[in-house]
């Protein structure tokens, strides 16, 4: 009697299911918004980073060797057109983002060729020039995660981003 009593008790299933369910209902709710938060910070780097590029890229010739920015105010510039979108004082668009983050790199290929790949392209603003640096903007962020307090451990997480862009001096 009692065991056909105990089967057919149905007090504290709700709960029972409830306690089954509730961790992939916890992934559901709350994983496509971190999933959207790591995207929107790669954008944000990446963004970031083709800024900091364009920037170095309009600075005069004369800023430049074949292997690096020699002013280190511009190349502070730089970093923080990166960080922030500012050439200075503004906040950075990644928490925890420095400057120390950013690499800027120059290189001058040996020759800059044309659309055939013959011969060095040495006109316009090229003119008398045997190689223009091209200026490299790169940079690795650690991802900070967005529910961190629910104990998601994103801490191996990093964003990348590198963007390249021509000398053009003006």
């Amino acid at each position: 009697m009692r065991v056909r009593q105990f089967l057919h008790d149905t007090k504290g299933a709700s709960a029972a299911e409830m306690a089954l369910v509730l961790p992939l209902l916890l992934v559901l709710m709350f994983g496509p918004f971190e999933l959207a938060h790591y995207f929107w910070t790669e954008h944000k780097v990446v963004k970031g980073v083709r800024d900091g590029a364009r920037y170095a890229s309009r600075l005069g010739f004369t800023n430049y060797t074949c292997s690096d920015l020699t002013n280190a105010t511009l190349k502070t510039q730089v970093q923080e057109i990166t960080r922030t979108g500012q050439v200075s004082g503004g906040v950075a668009a990644v928490p925890d983002w420095v400057n120390d983050d950013v690499t800027v790199a120059v290189d001058c290929p040996d020759a800059a060729l044309d659309a055939s790949g013959d011969t060095a392209v040495q006109t316009g603003i090229y003119t008398g020039m045997d190689n223009a640096p091209i200026v490299t903007v790169s940079t690795t962020v650690t991802y900070t995660s967005l529910f961190q307090t629910l104990g998601f451990d994103a801490t191996d997480l990093t964003v990348s981003a590198s963007s390249q862009s021509a000398v053009m001096g003006i």
